[in-house]
């Protein structure tokens, strides 16, 4: 299977994605997908790439793994397509937007903007079973977000990374803080 990757971000990580473990993920997730119901669909797994190419990146917001209700994960941590009920979390943050800042919460959840700002919006797993929360957890894509995370961490400097809840702070040790801000946010 040919992953499909924006291309800045496909040859920074050609390498990766011949490695053992990936094959490995590539086969659990062609598997999945065949006889679960797993979110997002497959052509938004790279979603948050396609948006945010490499050298767009300026901030880092990294959650856990998508969001496992039906038509709720788009391939954008915390977001969700046009017309679909804000999730607790989003709306959390929309809420810390207004508090914080007066900015006025937006009609919609898809935060497909923010990421074409140069907001890259990664989830360490990027794809789960439809309401089993942390299903894919452990398959590789840490390993894969981990190198993702890197790559940013050591090749970028002045990076934002916003580490929202205890499985992403957990992603600080990958990141310089001497190069890059780095904001831990509690989860509500």
């Amino acid at each position: 299977m040919e992953v499909k990757i924006e291309g800045s971000w496909k040859k920074l990580l050609k390498d990766e994605f011949e490695k053992s473990y990936f094959i490995n993920l590539v086969q659990f997730l062609k598997d999945e997908y065949k006889t679960k119901t797993v979110y997002p669909k497959g052509k938004r797994i790279f979603y948050a790439f396609e948006c945010c190419p490499f050298d767009k990146v300026k901030v880092v917001i990294l959650g856990q793994d998508p969001y496992h209700g039906p038509n709720q994960a788009n391939g954008l941590c915390f977001s969700v397509n046009d017309g679909i009920e804000l999730p607790p979390s989003l709306q959390n943050i929309f809420k810390e937007l207004s508090n914080d800042l007066g900015i006025s919460a937006p009609q919609s959840g898809n935060l497909t903007r923010w990421a074409n700002q140069g907001v890259f919006l990664l989830n360490s797993t990027l794809t789960v079973r439809e309401n089993e929360p942390g299903s894919h957890q452990g398959k590789g894509w840490e390993i894969f977000t981990d190198e993702v995370i890197k790559l940013l961490a050591t090749t970028k400097k002045n990076l934002v990374f916003m580490l929202w809840g205890k499985f992403a702070q957990d992603k600080e040790k990958l990141i310089s803080p001497h190069n890059h801000l780095i904001f831990w946010v509690q989860t509500l």
